[in-house]
């Protein structure tokens, strides 16, 4: 089984990180579009070859985030209405995603079948999120779901936290 790490709190400003294998090698780089609409993360192999890109919906009522891989849409992660607390549901290629998706301790499943878990690691290179990959065949997309609702929780960080002001 694979084992890849994306460092906690990736959404800094400059908008750049990489993911890392257990060697620490650098096995994906990711890029934010800095203060441009829409806001995209593209995610790039060793040979900087665009592989998965997350945008943020633009003018939506709720939130939305589109997952592409290879150029087509797999995923889609939309923010349900809701008064009590912010629900999301994850739609495409048969992905569902069991757990706590919130706090980074999941499994993502492929038709019933488990692809790859995410948790949080403590004891690695700063604090950061374990991804196992269990179907090789779906690591681009697995890394792309990790960055996508790590820009979910981003935005709606963000979003707290100007309506408290």
């Amino acid at each position: 089984m694979k084992q890849l790490y994306i460092k906690q709190k990736v959404f800094s400003l400059s908008g750049k990180f990489t993911v890392k294998d257990q060697q620490e090698k650098d096995v994906y780089y990711v890029e934010g579009s800095f203060m441009q609409i829409p806001k995209t993360f593209s995610i790039m192999n060793t040979t900087r070859d665009e592989v998965a890109l997350v945008t943020k919906k633009v003018f939506s009522f709720l939130p939305k985030f589109f997952v592409e891989v290879n150029g087509r849409e797999v995923v889609t992660i939309k923010k349900e209405f809701s008064f009590i607390k912010a629900r999301y549901t994850i739609d495409g290629a048969g992905i569902e995603v069991h757990g706590n998706w919130w706090d980074m301790d999941f499994q993502v499943l492929q038709h019933g079948e488990v692809v790859g878990v995410v948790s949080k690691e403590w004891f690695t290179w700063g604090d950061s999120y374990k991804v196992q990959i269990v179907d090789e065949e779906m690591e681009t997309i697995i890394i792309a779901l990790v960055v996508a609702i790590d820009c979910v929780k981003a935005d709606q960080g963000a979003a707290s936290s100007g309506a408290a002001t």
